[in-house]
């Protein structure tokens, strides 16, 4: 059962998952930072010194903090963007598909799908 375990656990795409599942913990920290300390301390300048973090309003003894929600929305539009611009890029990356060879071809006489190969059309038996 152990060496199920282990060659299950070393076979390619579980590896390759455990790999982007700590990429994606790191890039988010990465981008949980720069929302933090970079954008929204400009983008609260530029609205007059407000600083998001201490956002917040009570309800009788709840503190309800919507500038950390703001925060975390703006960290989900950056991943989100990022996460399409990687995707685009690799479906741009791909090999466009060949268009396939025709089967088929219409009768010139009775405008009838027929065969490529058809020598003689089997509706009008018109020669083609």
């Amino acid at each position: 059962m152990l060496k199920e375990f282990k060659d299950f656990t070393m076979r390619g795409n579980v590896m390759d998952l455990a790999i982007a599942v700590i990429i994606g913990g790191a890039f988010g920290k990465i981008i949980a930072s720069l929302v933090n300390d970079v954008l929204m301390p400009v983008i609260g300048l530029l609205l007059g010194g407000i600083n998001f973090s201490e956002l917040s309003f009570t309800v009788k003894d709840a503190v309800v903090h919507y500038g950390a929600f703001i925060q975390s929305v703006v960290d989900f539009v950056i991943v989100a963007f990022v996460i399409f611009l990687l995707a685009r890029a690799m479906n741009n990356m791909k090999k466009p598909v060949p268009a396939a060879e025709p089967t088929t071809k219409e009768c010139p006489y009775c405008d009838t799908a027929i065969s490529v190969k058809a020598k003689r059309c089997p509706n009008c038996t018109s020669q083609l």
